[in-house]
């Protein structure tokens, strides 16, 4: 018999019980002597085709013997029956080794009951479906996994990959466009449920129908914040709060750069109040909501261009001349820079003041010169980005390290770091001073409150 032909007949006999057999993850077992054998004659079919194929013979130590079969229980668990003796057990037959389905399914499909009320398992991105476990495909011994690494070529999806996030609630700010809507997108093609806060209600609108369209049950909403405003950003606090959700997850993603001299209506600086103090008071808004959905995390994007200035005045402290200053002492790209030295001294501050309750900070670098919306306002910085854009991460790519700082098992607990790819770096010696954190906080705290009444502080 040729080797294809053998392929064929296995095939064709496994099709054929595929149709015939009840799902395998409906199998209810408590304990490996408790078993439904009810495909019994069915899987004796499958293993009698294999031999009359000639390939139930191999090297692997993985292989089962004669008349035994791997199953799995509905929460990822291996187990193997053994037809001939009538009993089943947790531990691989010949190597002794226990495993289990690695993490959750992969990405693209979900877990369903069909009419029958068995178990059924759709591949949204093949649209196919089968009864069969696909995580099966993916067991690991039942040992500690090393967390996989990352780098500057990972895309966000990637990360995700195998994550359920049904349980998540994430808040992404300026998240209809560029790295941020890439971020939301992940997010909710993962189950989350993500709230766009955006200054824009039609092109958050618009940014929700296109994630809704690649999958149409992704839980995703828009909702009007525009940080230039901070009553703008105190009615979106209060909003948010009586949704009555949790918040797991808060992305710190809006920014502006290279645009004209601006001042806001609190009398501010564009740029400074956009990137950081907009954030600052949604941060403290909703800190009662971050401690109550512990362990949360907050992630604050930032730029490698925070090493290129400074904030402080001659006394040592943050001078807010500096950070909002008139307009004959204005520098787009000066003020873009001090915005993202803020945005590190914020995250740091904010991890130490908050992670005894149970909410984490860090800030990253998402990637140079990739070409998004933020350079809108200057035709030669667009122009620039325009000439480098083959040579420059992809949106998806740029996202990945906010997914990484957001969502990464082994960051549970840890913050008041700075990421770059997707690993820890050295941020410049200002960013890593705690009295410029201190001085910072203070000084956001007053802008805040003379701008405000009643706000809680940290």
């Amino acid at each position: 018999m040729q080797f294809g032909s053998r392929h064929r007949v296995v095939a064709e006999v496994l099709e054929d019980r595929r149709v015939r057999v009840s799902a395998l993850s409906d199998i209810c077992i408590h304990s490996p002597e408790q078993i439904f054998l009810s495909d019994f004659h069915n899987s004796l079919e499958a293993m009698a085709a294999l031999k009359y194929a000639g390939m139930d013979d191999t090297d692997s130590e993985d292989e089962l013997p004669p008349g035994w079969e791997e199953r799995s229980t509905k929460d990822g668990w291996v187990y193997y029956a053994n037809h001939d003796e009538m009993k089943t057990q947790w531990e691989h037959p010949k190597t002794g080794k226990k495993k289990r389905c690695a993490g959750d399914l992969p990405y693209g499909w979900e877990q369903e009951t069909d009419e029958k009320g068995q178990i059924i398992y759709i591949d949204h991105i093949n649209k196919r479906s089968t009864y069969f476990d696909p995580r099966h495909a993916f067991t690991v011994e039942d040992v500690v996994v090393k967390p996989k690494r990352y780098d500057g070529n990972t895309a966000a999806l990637e990360i995700l990959q195998g994550r359920d996030l049904s349980d998540k609630v994430v808040l992404i700010t300026g998240g209809n466009a560029g790295i941020g809507f890439e971020t939301a997108r992940s997010f909710a093609l993962h189950g989350a449920h993500v709230i766009l806060a955006c200054r824009n209600l039609t092109r958050a609108n618009k940014a929700v129908s296109l994630i809704q369209e690649e999958w149409h049950k992704a839980r995703v909403e828009a909702m009007m914040c525009n940080l230039a405003s901070l009553r703008s950003v105190r009615e979106f606090a209060e909003s948010f709060k009586a949704m009555k959700l949790p918040l797991h997850i808060l992305v710190c993603n809006a920014a502006v750069c290279t645009q004209p001299y601006m001042l806001t209506e609190d009398n501010l600086e564009s740029t400074f109040q956009i990137c950081h103090l907009g954030h600052f008071l949604l941060v403290q808004c909703l800190q009662d909501v971050l401690r109550r959905s512990a362990p949360a995390r907050v992630v604050v994007v930032s730029s490698e261009s925070h090493r290129f200035t400074d904030l402080l005045d001659s006394c040592g402290k943050v001078d807010l001349a500096l950070l909002s200053p008139s307009k004959k002492d204005y520098w787009s790209m000066l003020a873009y820079n001090r915005a993202k030295l803020c945005n590190i001294l914020f995250s740091n501050e904010l991890h130490r003041r908050l992670s005894p309750y149970g909410v984490t900070s860090n800030a990253l670098h998402p990637g140079n010169m990739m070409y998004t919306s933020i350079h809108r306002s200057w035709w030669l910085m667009t122009f620039l980005f325009t000439l480098a854009r083959p040579f420059t991460k992809s949106m998806q790519q740029g996202a990945a390290t906010t997914v990484y700082c957001a969502v990464a098992p082994e960051l549970e607990g840890l913050g008041g770091m700075y990421f770059n790819n997707c690993f820890r770096c050295q941020t410049s010696a200002q960013a890593q001073d705690p009295s410029s954190a201190t001085s910072l906080w203070e000084l956001s705290e007053r802008l805040v409150a003379e701008r405000s009444v009643g706000i809680q502080a940290l």
